[in-house]
């Protein structure tokens, strides 16, 4: 069943109608008051077939999301889901391709065949329930700071990897630390910290939105969303730092975390011994190889890193996964071994950020210098292929992003300045200037004079599942057509992501030059008057204004 369909009771035909999201994909058929068989999602769908075109409803067999793996598996049957706020309400079913090409054998020899589809579902007035608990912290002044650790609870059936793995692991974390406490194996963190089991992204924007209090005693999050893959899901796990737009330390410290891991467990599988295999009796014997990422968007941690709330996040997840929204993400397919790795990974950083006061900054500084050079290392492959003008609004980004963290470091430490001369610390040195990019605009002069500032409300990113505030408002005031960043496919990234980052860079001191270019090194270079087009977009709705 997918998401937000409603109840029916119907007896009728089904109709193939290809992939279902176009208008040509109907010509010549008479869906009117049929159950119509697609191939993409129901939501994609409802408002051509059901809102033009009178069908009643809708069978599915949209395939997972693009990877190798995608279709290949007959048997699997992906979640559907419904637009939650379309004016054609109707009801959608799932079906595998094995099933759906089934009933296309069949209509092309000139069957028919009917269907009676009986549904009881629909939407009504809620409210989110957040379990969170608390490990209070032993500092009189720094246990009213608060290290979170993340999940999200409300995915369908089975959902193992996404996401009981992460939630189940968070809970075991805190059972642990708990224990460990509890014993005197573990001093009291000096910080509080908490553990959330939220519903995804929406959950956590009710939360941060209805208890501000809490959202400004979070100092940092350790965010987990699918961790258990086992072999079969081909997932290779991930931690990802945060976005250009939020420099933090505290990706470097649970990286240097997972470095250990990777090295232990590599040990222990290539030759059977190790100090600290990090093996579970139920789990296998891989060794773990986690990858230091790029900022990827797609879970909880969007929220807390928005602008509006500023809160760094440390984000353990696997990617890609073969079953990940369908019925074959099952407990069959986790390893134990795996949610073992990723626990202790968040459990260490996260107890280590709920300690980190200025006398142990020289660990932090380690780790900082060892993720400098993972950064470097990537934006060094990236910049292969791009032109010395581009090149040079990379460097200037990606200079000053490295420069903030290293002055986080600082302000942690208790050595002098000049001890870190030639470390990289003290000397940084970054450009100022600026290389046109793109196709130049007729206002480009003003881009140097023009800044924007974020207002206060509302808070969180313009969309979550189900709902986006941006293009509510903007159809609000007539528009028809969407800001070109929107659909923008850059060469990391695409609108989605250069949207979140534009907003999250207007903070009033950046002009439109600076956040184009600041995007431009995170996710590939874009042309000035997309970005700008887009502030001008969010000032009119009232998400942001134009300094004067």
């Amino acid at each position: 069943m997918a998401e937000d369909s409603e109840s029916a009771d119907v007896t009728t035909d089904l109709m193939d109608v290809g992939e279902g999201a176009k208008e040509s994909d109907y010509a010549g058929k008479e869906v009117k008051g049929r159950i119509v068989l697609v191939s993409a999602q129901p939501g994609a769908v409802q408002d051509l077939a059901v809102g033009k075109f009178g069908a009643v409803g809708i069978v599915s067999y949209a395939q997972n999301q693009k990877t190798a793996w995608s279709g290949e598996n007959p048997n699997a049957i992906r979640w559907g889901h419904l637009e939650t706020f379309s004016t054609n309400k109707t009801f959608a079913f799932m079906v595998s391709l094995r099933t759906a090409r089934g009933f296309q054998e069949r209509l092309a020899k000139g069957d028919n065949i009917r269907l009676h589809a009986v549904v009881k579902a629909g939407q009504h007035p809620g409210n989110y329930e957040v379990v969170t608990a608390t490990i209070p912290g032993a500092d009189a002044k720094l246990k009213e700071e608060e290290i979170v650790f993340s999940c999200h609870l409300d995915h369908q059936r089975p959902g193992a990897n996404d996401n009981a793995s992460g939630c189940a692991t968070i809970l075991e974390v805190a059972r642990t630390l708990q224990k460990l406490i509890g014993e005197g194996k573990l001093a009291r963190p000096a910080r509080t910290i908490r553990f959330i089991f939220p519903p995804e992204i929406e959950g956590t924007l009710a939360l941060l939105n209805g208890k501000p209090e809490l959202a400004k005693r979070i100092k940092a999050v350790v965010h987990m969303d699918m961790v258990g893959g086992g072999p079969e899901t081909k997932a290779v796990f991930h931690v990802t730092r945060g976005p250009m737009s939020l420099p933090s330390f505290v990706q470097d410290v649970a990286w240097a975390f997972a470095e250990w891991v990777n090295e232990e467990s590599y040990e222990f599988a290539a030759t059977g011994k190790a100090a600290y295999p990090l093996v579970s009796p139920e789990g296998g014997k891989e060794a773990l190889r986690a990858e230091y990422s790029a900022y990827t968007m797609g879970s909880d941690h969007d929220v807390y890193q928005d602008s509006s709330f500023g809160i760094p996040a440390i984000y353990l997840n696997d990617w890609p996964d073969r079953f990940i929204h369908t019925n074959l993400d099952s407990a069959a397919n986790i390893d134990a071994t795996k949610l073992k790795r990723a626990g202790f990974i968040g459990a260490a950083g996260g107890y280590f950020l709920a300690n980190q006061t200025k006398y142990n900054d020289a660990s932090v500084w380690l780790a900082m210098k060892q993720g400098q050079l993972s950064r470097q290392e990537l934006r060094g492959w990236r910049e292969q292929g791009l032109m010395a003008p581009t090149r040079v609004s990379i460097e200037l980004p990606s200079c000053l992003y490295e420069r903030a963290i290293e002055s986080q470091v600082l302000a942690l430490s208790t050595v002098r300045d000049e001890d870190y001369e030639g470390a990289g610390l003290k000397s940084r040195e970054c450009w100022t200037s600026y290389a046109p990019m793109g196709k130049p605009v007729a206002d480009v002069e003003a881009a140097f004079k023009m800044k924007f500032k974020r207002n206060p409300e509302p808070r969180g990113p313009m969309a979550v599942f189900g709902f986006d505030y941006f293009e509510v408002e903007w159809t609000k005031r007539g528009h028809t057509t969407k800001p070109k960043l929107l659909e923008y496919e850059g060469l990391w990234g695409g609108g989605e992501e250069y949207a979140y980052e534009v907003l999250n860079f207007a903070d009033g001191k950046r002009n439109a030059q600076e956040i184009r270019d600041a995007v431009s090194a995170e996710y590939g270079p874009v042309p000035l008057e997309l970005v700008v087009e887009y502030l001008k977009a969010l000032e009119e709705i009232g998400v942001v204004e134009k300094m004067k």
